[in-house]
């Protein structure tokens, strides 16, 4: 390596390439294999809370808690949907796993929110919740409370889809081409799914910044040709 200019002699110019081609065609498998019916799905769900002046709740602990907070963003400004997560809360999450206990998080300010039937929780999570096994059992106890006031559950998952498939009225899964990668293609995948949503024509309300913007730097819808001039 020329450590002036921290740049790779040509004998090392390739040693992380192999890994980088495999993921990316990991990531290409993913994309032709996601059920696109199962996308339409939920996107009608939720175009129908938003007709019916409903809610809709996002639920994720980890990458998900971040997916929660940044999808609420996309859902309200694009797409003219009443969206709320607990997770933008610290106080309040830190006060109920206190006091409460973590399992009970989000069933709790699910509760404290009057959860209804005209609702709906959306789901981020690599594995969906396993009651058995006592994992993610606070977006468990969401999804009971969901189904004990009849509001609507959605989830984008990975794996087997656990808890999530067994309860939700449309669950995305994302699916598992190499089990090494499940965490980051299912993370990564939930973002793309979410953006698939709120980017539909015939359920966005709202085009995005960027994609509004009109000038001369426009660039064309396929991408091609030269912004004008």
């Amino acid at each position: 390596m020329d450590r002036r200019w921290g740049t790779p002699s040509t004998s090392h110019n390739f040693m992380y390439r192999d890994y980088i081609n495999s993921y990316l065609e990991e990531v290409r498998e993913i994309a032709q294999k996601l059920d696109r019916d199962e996308i339409n799905h939920a996107i009608e769900i939720l175009s129908e809370v938003r007709d019916n002046k409903g809610r809709l709740f996002i639920l994720g602990v980890g990458g998900g808690a971040g997916h929660a907070s940044h999808a609420v963003n996309d859902f309200r400004k694009l797409t003219n949907i009443e969206t709320y997560t607990p997770v933008d809360n610290v106080s309040e999450l830190t006060a109920r796993t206190n006091d409460d206990g973590f399992h009970t998080i989000f069933s709790n300010w699910l509760l404290g929110s009057n959860l209804r039937a005209d609702d709906a929780i959306l789901i981020f999570s690599v594995g969906g919740g396993n009651e058995e096994k006592n994992i993610s059992m606070n977006l468990v106890e969401a999804m009971k409370l969901a189904k004990q006031v009849g509001a609507k559950i959605v989830g984008i998952v990975g794996r087997d889809g656990g808890h999530t498939k067994k309860l939700a009225d449309a669950c995305i899964l994302v699916p598992v081409v190499n089990a090494e990668n499940v965490t980051p293609h299912t993370e990564a995948f939930q973002a793309v799914v979410w953006h698939i949503m709120v980017s539909h024509p015939k359920f966005q309300s709202q085009k995005g910044k960027w994609e509004s913007v009109q000038g001369k730097d426009q660039v064309p819808a396929n991408g091609q040709g030269t912004p004008k001039k």
